[in-house]
């Protein structure tokens, strides 16, 4: 019977290691986050992370497997979501974790992160209530296609690429708080850069909208 016990034991716990081996892969974490943005296809999410296609296709091969992700058939085109929005949620904790844990992370992240700036309010809800009132505004960087997919409550959407060329849409009376795909996406620190050059007063929201949804959910 012990015997039984250890062998039902260590299945257990090897089905469940199958879900670390998935995310010890650090272009799989950074395919997790991209989906966190909404469906993609293949040769849009080798393109967002660098890669071949054919690495990123080994990559969701892995994430499938694990029944982390899904696909379906539209056309030609092959698309890629998350399986479940848990599957976010762990990306959250895990990152959260390694920041709260991890000294040379915490160090790499203040190399990208803008100067502290009191135009972001310390707590979500403050925030929210600001950018209802029209006191802030609220700015997704991403392209737009993610906007359309899911986005901040609130935010106006002007992609990293065309912000120089819509300027003049934003009020230079109101604070920009400019946000994009997470901690580790430099979209929304390019823009904040850009805004305060073109004199803006502009702050970076370092959540995306994964985080904003975990943190929702507590």
């Amino acid at each position: 019977m012990m015997k039984n016990a250890r062998k039902i034991k260590d299945l257990l716990y090897e089905q469940v290691a199958r879900i670390g081996k998935v995310f010890s892969s650090p272009k799989r974490l950074e395919l997790i986050e991209l989906l966190c943005q909404g469906e993609k296809t293949v040769e849009t999410l080798a393109h967002e992370a660098s890669i071949s296609m054919k690495l990123a296709s080994a990559h969701l091969r892995e994430l499938r497997g694990a029944h982390l992700v899904e696909t379906e058939r539209r056309g030609k085109n092959i698309l890629y979501r998350l399986a479940d929005k848990a599957v976010a949620g762990l990306w959250v904790h895990i990152h959260t974790l390694a920041e709260n844990r991890l000294i040379e992370l915490q160090m790499e992240i203040q190399k990208i992160a803008t100067q502290p700036d009191e135009l972001v309010p310390n707590d979500r809800e403050t925030l929210m209530k600001m950018a209802r009132r029209g006191e802030v505004v609220v700015l997704d960087v991403r392209p737009a296609e993610e906007y359309l997919a899911t986005h901040l409550p609130f935010a106006r959407s002007i992609p990293i690429d065309e912000l120089r060329q819509r300027l003049a849409e934003l009020p230079k009376d109101r604070p920009i708080v400019a946000y994009c795909r997470g901690p580790y996406c430099l979209m929304a620190k390019d823009a904040v850069d850009l805004l305060r050059k073109e004199g803006f007063r502009s702050a970076q929201l370092r959540d995306g909208v994964a985080e904003w949804e975990v943190a929702a959910s507590r």
